[in-house]
C-alpha cells in the first residue's frame, strides 16, 4: 500500500474565487494502513480579514493569523511533506481548489499527486444516509467531543478523517488480519493476526542490573543446549 496522507484545510470562506483564502492546513501520514504519528500543521496569513460566519466555524481569528506566515513562506514544507504520496481529503475538490490556488499565487506548480475524496467513498457505501464528517464519525462511534470543544481544526479534522477513513475502507479489519488456511476437516478460512514492525522500535527496559543478572545466570549453566546449535 502506498503512502497516504490525509489532509485539511480551513479557509476564510467557500470560495477562492471570490477572495476567500486558506488560513490552515492539517495533514496526517499513514503508511501500510497504520498512521505513523508523523503529522504537517501550520496555520497562514490571509492577508484579509476571517469573517464573523467563518470564525464561528473554525474559530480561527483575524487576530491570531495576523504574525502567521504566508503561503510562499509554508509552501515549500508542506510539499515536502506529501511528496509521492496519495492524497486524501473529505470533499477533495473543495481543499485541493484551494491549495491549488495558493501555490498557483505562489508561482509553484499545481498538485501532481493521486487524490482520493472520502465523500464518494461514503456514499457508495452508505447510499442514501449523510455523508458529513460528523455523520461518519457518529456512524463509527468516534469521538468527536474535542472537535466540538474546540470547533473544526485542520489537524483536528485530519486524524478524524483518517479514522474515518480506516473504517471506510475496513482497514481496521484488513491491517489486523489477513486469510490464511486453518487446519479443521472443512478446510475454511481463518482470520491470522498480522504482526507490524515498528517505524522505530522502542527503547530497551532492562536495566544494566538486569543485564548483569541474567549474565551471571546463563554462566552458571555452564553450557547451555542453545549454545551447542550455533
Amino acid at each position: 500500500m502506498p503512502r497516504q496522507v490525509i489532509f485539511d484545510t480551513e479557509t476564510t470562506g467557500f470560495s477562492h474565487k471570490d477572495g476567500d483564502r486558506l488560513i490552515e492546513i492539517g495533514a496526517v501520514e499513514m503508511i501500510d494502513g497504520n498512521l505513523t504519528g508523523e503529522n504537517y500543521h501550520t496555520l497562514v496569513n490571509p492577508e484579509r480579514d476571517v469573517p464573523i460566519e467563518a470564525f464561528r466555524v473554525h474559530q480561527i481569528s483575524t487576530e491570531m493569523l495576523k504574525d502567521q506566515p504566508l503561503f510562499p513562506q509554508v509552501a515549500e514544507a508542506f510539499l515536502a511533506f506529501i511528496e509521492g504520496a496519495e492524497l486524501i481529503a473529505h470533499n477533495a475538490p473543495f481543499d485541493v481548489g484551494f491549495i491549488n490556488f495558493e501555490l498557483t499565487r505562489a508561482g509553484f506548480p499545481e498538485l501532481s499527486n493521486k487524490i482520493t475524496d472520502t465523500v464518494p467513498i461514503a456514499r457508495r457505501k452508505f447510499p442514501g444516509a449523510p455523508a458529513s464528517l460528523d455523520a461518519l464519525c457518529a456512524r463509527f462511534g468516534i469521538s468527536k467531543a474535542e472537535r466540538e470543544e474546540k470547533g473544526h481544526g485542520a489537524l483536528l479534522d485530519s486524524e478524524l478523517l483518517a479514522k474515518v477513513y480506516i473504517e471506510l475502507t475496513g482497514g481496521r479489519q484488513a491491517g489486523l488480519f489477513v486469510s490464511g488456511r486453518s487446519s479443521n476437516r472443512n478446510n475454511a478460512e481463518e482470520q491470522v493476526p498480522v504482526r507490524y514492525q515498528r517505524p522505530r522500535p522502542l527503547a530497551s527496559r532492562l536495566t544494566d542490573e538486569e543485564k548483569a543478572a541474567h549474565q551471571a545466570f546463563v554462566e552458571e549453566l555452564g553450557e547451555p543446549i542453545w549454545a551447542k546449535l550455533n
